[in-house]
């Protein structure tokens, strides 16, 4: 009981953190907002890794890095990370190198404040919306060719269940064959021990790793490798996450 109280007495200030945090980085955010692309991405990614450096130490999850060595000098890659928690996102955004954008829910730039960085930190697409899904693949093929990484959840929602990784879809393994883009694996560790799975409002600080992998090359690559593709990713992340989680 007394570790749920205090769960929830953490969490009460890490959001507190955050929203004052972010009112600090709001303005010069939303004044490059109004650059043309790529700019206003690289300057979100490159401030938003600033503001992660402070804020993570302060509610006592650092992050630890591990892999990006393996980010070629101006190449572009399809990156796909596991799902485990809502703190996913601005932790992988920020110390994935160079600009990158992920896929969001059009709904989330409807709250204020959050619109402008969701907008130019993602691709904004509506799920319910066949032509909103189609032109979100538009827009992220666009973002590669701008030189834009694109960074994808293959399990589409957090995993809440007791496997590493849930089953992947299609999605971010079509988007790297049809641009002949390179497609990097990446892994959160500890993310699930800080907001668990099945508790409302509950958080617990932990040291956080991301680790970066070799990317894997698409070129030559159809269709009809996807499926070998997806399941050769999946057997790497598998692998790698159950040989570390209890490492880290």
């Amino acid at each position: 009981m007394l570790k749920n109280i205090l769960g929830r007495i953490y969490a009460l200030y890490a959001l507190l953190l955050f929203a004052t945090t972010m009112l600090i980085v709001f303005i010069p955010i939303w004044i490059a907002s109004f650059w043309p692309e790529p700019t206003p991405s690289a300057f979100f990614v490159a401030l938003g890794r600033r503001w992660m450096n402070i804020y993570l130490p302060l509610i006592g999850c650092p992050a630890r890095l591990k892999g990006q060595e393996h980010f070629a000098p101006g190449q572009t890659y399809v990156i796909v990370c596991n799902h485990n928690a809502l703190m996913d996102i601005p932790v992988t955004t920020g110390y994935v190198p160079g600009a990158n954008k992920t896929l969001a829910k059009a709904s989330m730039a409807k709250i204020p404040l959050f619109s402008v960085l969701y907008k130019i930190g993602s691709i904004l697409v509506d799920r319910s919306s066949e032509a909103s899904r189609k032109q979100s693949v538009v827009d992220m093929k666009h973002a590669l060719s701008l030189g834009i990484h694109m960074l994808l959840y293959p399990e589409g929602t957090r995993n809440r269940t007791p496997e590493p990784l849930k089953a992947f879809y299609d999605g971010a393994f079509a988007l790297a064959i049809d641009t002949q883009t390179p497609l990097m694996p990446s892994l959160l560790f500890n993310t699930r021990k800080i907001q668990p799975p099945g508790k409302t409002f509950f958080a617990w600080p932990h040291p956080i790793h991301y680790h970066i992998l070799p990317p894997i090359p698409t070129t030559g690559m159809t269709r009809d490798d996807l499926p070998a593709l997806k399941e050769k990713v999946f057997k790497i992340m598998w692998d790698y996450y159950t040989t570390n989680q209890d490492k880290l």
